[in-house]
């Protein structure tokens, strides 16, 4: 459905902003708390638990991050789990959003309410409130929307993108690649996958795979080290592989580069026990495949048929094809 409409009474400028945002709430439904817990006053608030606050943001753009094959319910529950993966990744809790939009006053009422009302249905699956935000007018063509999403701890540590030694292990979930064909929106965050994880020890770094793993692993990677993946344990989708049937690339290829997997990458100490990790992973998550895919080296010590990772590139904001 195209966002956007030549009728205006079809359109936001038929209802203007006063009346527009009460809309908004109704669409929201419960998972809009009444002010000031939600959207109403100036700021939400929201109670302080002592424990430490996550904060990340991230957007939906039209024409970069979906386009009018994608359903409006579809779009808005890809705003809010594609910042859920991000919380995920460091073994949070997601609370509480606010989301901002810049849109076009051609943008059709009933594609902006199927649009939250997907939202709302992700938030309520994932136990967030939406609190607030605020909305602009953008330029003619233009609809994005803007979500900050805030959480906690949820337990005594956060697990952050350093911390890798030499000889530690490199573990995927899920599978990768192909996402253009339905993963880019149709994704589980792995919220409970990375509670779960914080709470080990022997984990000493994580991320999700948003930009590629190609990309991504260098985040995780010290000065000096590189990784050394085997291509045969990477885990590759089906999608994939219908991709490279038409591209005419490798299905590693796309599995390396494509991003938006929104699969987590853990870095598992080299002191730990990986039968017994493995184990525990299998019988905590018995549907979810965990992936060793390599080690971290010294970076000319790579053993014989690492994988060149420079052969191979993620998502890169800003860069010339």
């Amino acid at each position: 459905m195209n966002p956007f409409t030549s009728i205006r009474a079809e359109s936001v400028a038929a209802l203007g902003e006063q009346r527009l945002l009460p809309e908004i709430k109704r669409w929201l439904g419960k998972t809009s708390p009444a002010a000031p817990f939600g959207m109403g006053d100036d700021c939400a608030v929201v109670r302080a638990s002592g424990k430490a606050m996550l904060i990340t943001t991230d957007p939906v753009i039209y024409g970069q991050h979906f386009d009018e094959t994608l359903s409006p319910r579809a779009v808005g529950a890809k705003l809010l789990k594609r910042n859920l993966s991000d919380i995920a990744a460091m073994g949070g809790r997601p609370l509480a959003a606010v989301v901002s939009l810049a849109l076009d006053a051609n943008t059709r009422i009933a594609w902006l309410r199927d649009f939250y009302r997907g939202l709302a249905a992700a938030a309520h699956r994932f136990n967030v409130k939406i609190v607030g935000g605020d909305i602009t007018q953008g330029p003619v063509g233009f609809f994005g929307a803007f979500l900050t999403l805030h959480g906690e701890a949820a337990g005594n540590r956060i697990i952050t993108r350093g911390g890798a030694m030499p000889g530690d292990r490199i573990f995927v979930t899920g599978t990768l690649g192909g996402s253009l064909l339905g993963r880019h929106h149709n994704f589980v965050p792995r919220l409970a996958e990375g509670v779960w994880l914080a709470r080990r020890r022997d984990i000493c770094a994580m991320m999700d795979v948003s930009d590629g793993l190609a990309k991504d692993l260098h985040s995780l990677t010290p000065a000096g080290l590189a990784p050394a993946l085997c291509a045969t344990s990477i885990p590759i989708s089906a999608a994939a592989r219908k991709c490279a049937a038409v591209t005419k690339q490798t299905p590693l290829f796309h599995a390396l580069g494509d991003g938006e997997d929104y699969e987590l990458l853990i870095v598992v100490c080299y002191r730990a026990d990986l039968r017994k990790f493995e184990r525990a992973w299998k019988r905590r998550f018995p549907r979810l495949r965990l992936s060793l895919i390599g080690t971290f080296a010294q970076k000319d010590r790579l053993p014989e048929g690492a994988v060149q990772l420079s052969n191979f590139s993620g998502y890169e904001h800003l860069r010339d094809a």
